[in-house]
This record gives C-alpha cells, structure tokens and sequence, in this order.
C-alpha cells in the first residue's frame, strides 16, 4: 500500500510554489506556514459501561490577517495534529480566495464516532467545545460541521459554548439546524459548489456539461449532493462509491436513488445496490474511464502510482488535498485540468459567512436568495482562478496547475493584509 504524505508538509510543499509564484521571501514563507495557535485538549467521555474514556481533541487556528478564525471540526479515528494542521492552512488560503473577512481554522477529534452512542457523541462534543470555548468565538473563531459532524454536532457546541461563557451568539458556530438560526442551504452548499465550478470548468474545456460522464468518490453529505446537482445539470453519474466499494452503470446511475436505498437499509453501503454494471474498488473507481473525476472522500487518494492511470481529463476536488504534490506533476504534464479544493469545495464556507451575517442581523435573507448568492459567487472565484491561471501562468499548456493559480491569489492577499498590519 503506497503510503501517504503527511498533510502538513503536503500544505507547506504547496505553499513553497506559491512563495516562489510571488516571488516571496523564506521570512514570509515562515510566517505562512506556521500556525498562529494550536489548543490540544482532553475530552472525557462516561461510556455505556461506566467507565471513562479520554479522547485527544485540538482546535489549530492558522492566520487571522483578513479576520476571525473560520474552519470546520472533524471526528475521526484517523485524525491527527498534522492534518488539522494542514487543513487549518488549507482554510486560509480558502477563506482568502473566497473574498471572505476570515481567517483559517480547523479542530478535529480522534475517534470513530460510529462505536458511539448518541448520548456519548453529545458528551463528547459538549466537553470538546466546553474546552476550546475560550478560544472561540463569534468576532473570534467560527467552527462549522465537517467530517463526521452535522447541525446536531453544532447544537450541542452552540449549548456548551452559552453554558461556559454565559453568551447567547447564535453565530459562535455555523452550519446549525435552521430552529438554532441555520440555513437549509448550508447543509448542501459545499455539494452545490462542487457542481457549480464543475459546470463551469466543463464549459471551458468542452462548451457545456451535458452528457458529460462523472465519477464521484465518496457518498457523504459532498459526495451526494455534489453527485445529486451535477445530474440535474445534465451530467451522467457512471460510477460511486463510499468506504466499502462502488458501483458502475455506463446507463447512468441516480444518486438520489442510491441514497435512498442506502437510508432504508439502515447501515447499508453503496456497493449494496442493486442492477449495476460491477462492483468496483475505490482504487478502480479513480481510474475508470469518465470524463470528470470527483474525489469526495479524503486526502491523498491520488498518487504518484494512480496518477498515471487516472483517465478523467477533469478533476475536482470535493475533498480536502486528494492529490499528493507528486501525483500532480504527473496530472499537469498530461494537461489535467485540477479544479483544486481550496476553489471547489469552498461553498460549505460561502454559505456559513451567509449563515453568521445573517444571525449577527437578526435574519435577513431567504433559502432562494442564500442559495443564488453561493453559486454566483462560486462561478465569479471559479472565472477570476481560470483568467489567472491562463494569462499570468500558462494556463493548461504551462508548467502549474489551477491550484497554484488559486493559491497565488489567496497567499497574495493575505501577505498583503499582513503588510498593512505590520506583521511582516
């Protein structure tokens, strides 16, 4: 098995081309790469059987120079320091390229929340957020949902926060259920944005998406709404899968179907449906033979060893780094075009400064305006990444890919709020 780079030095090799685009210095590569503060944290939990266990919790907050804090919280067993760390990073040069007054955050557990209870998840993330609640806030840092955390996961934080620091701010965290000063939107925006600059990046390779085939990896809450709009966009969903496996229809396949087979099944699994084609691997999955790869799961799943096989001439990047740097280099000489994460999955944060600046003024935008609003936005950051990395860095033809484009805009303008600020 090809093992896996480490995401913080994955986000620091990345960083190191765009110091090299801008022409920076190593002082201000330092003061990029390192985090402003790391919070390690013990969470307690009372188990069903009486006993106590402790979980290792961390909140990591990278750059405040365009504003407060902004990143989800992910429960994982595979979550560690170095890849809160990264994705923190990632969440910077997100929030940056987004146009947001943010800076990038990120927390994480390790635990496999799937071998609790709901009542020990509900201890463990009320301990969890009870211990970083000085740490954020709503003019200070702004958690979200992520991996394995949902609007319930928010509700519990938003109580725990109000229990220890005595505020009522329903903008302390973003992504809750709409009675808790949600927006429905937000539960599929970071999906809808992925098909959004997945239409927009096919309209520029090929004129339109339609019929277009796509294969999406992973069928979470990204992968299934990514999945769901890039079928009513015309799109042809040929291949999915989850954790288990996937499946493959040269016919077509409908996510929505799919889901709900999964749903009625209870603890049911993609490569469960029936009347498919095959049953596939999700290494299979990443080389199958589409148009459009949709990698929607976790990071590093494209390598320098897949690379040379993945078939897609489009990739978009659902996940967070699904691409090792070495993987793509390889993807670059062969002019694939990587819609990279910092662009295509930034609706999730779109929608949350529409969910915080709606909660700081008492309600004042509807699910249709809030759900306009995201797309506009993400075709707007998807066209001004495009122009750049065509005019200034050779576009498909050039020696970098869309990523370095993006991050050579988000890099650029938070060196420039630091300047102003007097950091460096």
């Amino acid at each position: 098995m090809t093992s896996r780079l480490d995401p913080y030095e994955e986000a620091k090799k990345q960083l190191q081309v765009t110091v090299s685009i801008l022409g920076l210095s190593k002082e201000v590569y330092e003061m990029l790469a390192t985090p402003e503060r790391i919070v390690q944290v013990k969470v307690p939990v009372m188990m069903r059987d009486g006993s106590i266990k402790v979980f290792i919790g961390w909140r990591v907050q990278h750059n405040s120079a365009l504003g407060p804090y902004k990143g989800g919280v992910r429960y994982s067993p595979e979550t560690n320091l170095s890849e809160v760390m990264a994705l923190a990073t990632w969440m910077t040069w997100k929030n940056s390229l987004a146009g947001l007054p943010y800076g990038g955050a990120k927390g994480g557990i390790q635990v496999d929340p799937f071998q609790l209870n709901q009542f020990e998840l509900m201890q463990l993330s009320k301990n969890y957020f009870s211990a970083i609640a000085p740490f954020v806030g709503v003019d200070l840092d702004i958690p979200a949902p992520d991996v394995n955390t949902n609007p319930q996961t928010m509700a519990w934080y938003i109580d725990a926060y109000q229990m220890k620091m005595g505020s009522k701010e329903l903008g302390v965290v973003t992504g809750k259920p709409l009675e808790l000063g949600g927006l429905e939107t937000r539960i599929y925006s970071t999906g809808l944005g992925v098909a959004s600059v997945t239409q927009a990046a096919a309209k520029k390779l090929w004129g339109g998406i339609e019929g277009k085939t796509v294969a999406v990896q992973g069928f979470g809450n990204v992968g299934f709404y990514t999945a769901k709009f890039l079928k009513e966009m015309g799109a042809k969903i040929v291949a999915i899968s989850d954790i288990k496996g996937g499946i493959y229809s040269s016919r077509g396949l409908d996510p929505e179907a799919v889901k709900e087979y999964i749903t009625k099944k209870g603890s049911g699994f993609v490569i469960d449906y029936p009347d498919v084609e095959r049953r596939i691997t999700n290494e299979e999955l990443l080389t199958t033979d589409v148009d459009i790869l949709v990698p929607a799961a976790v990071e590093n799943v494209i390598t320098a060893e897949n690379a040379p096989k993945v078939k897609a001439k489009l990739i978009v990047e659902g996940a967070n780094g699904p691409t090792a740097p070495e993987a793509e280099q390889v993807l670059v000489k062969r002019q694939v075009v990587i819609v990279p994460d910092i662009l295509a999955n930034s609706g999730g944060v779109v929608m949350s400064h529409i969910e915080w600046v709606n909660n700081r003024m008492g309600g004042w935008i509807t699910e249709e305006e809030a759900k306009n609003k995201l797309m506009q936005k993400m075709a707007d950051n998807f066209n001004a990444v495009w122009n750049f990395w065509e005019n200034k860095l050779g576009g498909m033809g050039g020696a970098y890919s869309m990523r370095s484009a993006a991050q050579a805009i988000a890099v650029d303008k938070v060196v420039r709020a630091m300047k102003l600020r007097g950091w460096i």
